[in-house]
């Protein structure tokens, strides 16, 4: 009766047990977590997605420079695959038109007095050579290069020798310098930058402050390279037409195929490797957020190693479910 008596009194003036919230402590938590006591199996394992869309952006940004480089070194050296990659291709077999009497004759004179039968523009130099033998020189890697056809061939002729030029391409000159230089440094600039970024982008997996750095130069190395594509393929095409537009000269020019395909596709991925970098930054949980309970990442991770997620992540969802259930009934027997 004394106990029973004693269990009486304590009744009214102890507080209710609640049992039911300390086992469910027990259960969700298994490891008392803090910013060190995550498995690191299962801090990779969380964060996999994260780091394969890093991965992703290297290898965006490795396709991009390859590319690159191949823009770089094309046209530079009397190399048969260089001299294939060049931006513009003038074609001077045929100088003087068929309708003129004596165009055989006059041609094969203006062969004999320097001119060569074809020239080629590279972002470092041009090459030159004749059709039956291929390209037979290439001049001087030289920074800051721009290709002045009219230069040129005025320094092929002999002492004394002249030709006239399409005033539409002499014109363009001056525009053709400034655009030549700022594609230069655009292209450039934009391979070094890409080139670097490669190993620092798989950093991003770590934490969000590092990721945005990251997403805003990789952003401004594909703006760097795009800009410089969209400009050559502009201003070449310009200076196709302005050379292929006077009839009295049989002057042809194309578009070197190879080059234009490269510079898009370095600067297709650049690109691409720009947007997903962006995307981390708000989107995929690092290793930060799942440290400290922001995030949990993947679920597998946690139920592979028979955990449970962190509880900042999960017990808020089960936390408002259970007042929203509550405060619904107080209303119903309110009502």
């Amino acid at each position: 009766m004394a106990f029973g008596r004693k269990k009486a009194s304590a009744g009214p003036d102890l507080p209710s047990p609640s049992p039911s919230a300390e086992t469910d402590r027990t259960l969700t938590t298994t490891v008392p977590y803090g910013s060190q006591d995550i498995p690191k199996p299962v801090l990779k394992r969380a964060t996999r997605t994260r780091k394969a869309f890093a991965v992703l952006t290297s290898l965006c940004l490795l396709v991009s420079v390859v590319f690159m480089v191949l823009v770089e070194i094309g046209n530079t050296y009397d190399r048969k695959v260089l001299t294939d990659i060049y931006f513009l291709r003038i074609d001077l077999t045929n100088v003087v038109p068929s309708a003129v009497p004596n165009a055989r004759l006059l041609n094969s004179i203006a062969r004999s007095l320097g001119l060569h039968d074809f020239y080629t523009a590279g972002l470092w130099g041009f090459c030159e050579g004749y059709n039956d033998e291929g390209t037979t020189f290439c001049s001087k890697p030289q920074t800051l290069y721009w290709f002045n056809p009219v230069e040129i061939l005025l320094n092929e002729l002999l002492a004394g020798a002249t030709i006239a030029l399409p005033a539409e391409l002499i014109t363009y000159l001056n525009i053709l310098k400034t655009a030549y230089q700022w594609m230069f440094g655009f292209f450039l600039s934009g391979t070094c930058l890409a080139a670097l970024l490669i190993p620092l982008t798989p950093l991003s997996v770590f934490s969000r402050l590092t990721t945005l750095p990251i997403a805003l130069f990789t952003l401004l190395a594909a703006l760097l390279i795009t800009a410089a594509t969209v400009l050559a393929t502009a201003m070449f095409i310009i200076i196709r037409n302005a050379v292929t537009g006077v009839a009295a000269l049989n002057i042809g020019a194309t578009l070197g195929l190879e080059m234009f395909v490269f510079m898009w596709i370095a600067a297709g991925f650049s690109l691409v490797a720009a947007l997903v970098q962006l995307g981390l930054c708000c989107c995929c949980a690092s290793r930060r957020d799942v440290r400290t309970g922001r995030k949990r990442g993947s679920r597998k991770a946690w139920e592979g190693a028979g955990l449970a997620p962190p509880p900042g992540v999960v017990a808020e969802k089960k936390s408002s479910s259970k007042e929203g259930r509550s405060v619904f009934g107080r209303k119903k027997a309110e009502v």
